[in-house]
């Protein structure tokens, strides 16, 4: 949010500093933009506009993978974790040729 906000406000910036230009109004000395040309100018409304929606639209999509994510864990909460049943990776060293394996090892315990 905080780049979607930096970038809708330098849009307006830029936006009202070239709408000033071309109604014959002088530059604010203060603003940070009247070093650039109209050409400029025109060229950073279409950057900072495309940046503002950029940032809106993968704020979006994180809120809706954050969302995806809630759902499938509140999805798997009811399966059974315990150690009877478990993958647990293992590494094992070859005596023979040095050589190490990597491999996945399924328990099952019966009580």
């Amino acid at each position: 949010m905080y780049f979607y906000i930096s970038n809708n406000n330098d849009y307006k910036k830029v936006r009202n500093l070239y709408k000033r230009r071309l109604a014959g109004f002088p530059d604010d000395p203060q603003d940070r933009f009247t070093s650039l040309t109209n050409d400029g100018l025109r060229q950073a409304q279409k950057t900072l506009r495309r940046n503002k929606e950029l940032s809106l639209l993968i704020t979006v999509g994180l809120y809706a993978l954050n969302i995806i994510d809630a759902n499938v864990d509140a999805h798997l909460l009811q399966y059974n974790v315990d150690d009877n049943l478990s993958f647990k990776p293992h590494y094992i060293i070859n005596q023979f040729d040095n050589k190490g394996s990597v491999g996945l090892t399924m328990n099952f315990k019966l009580n």
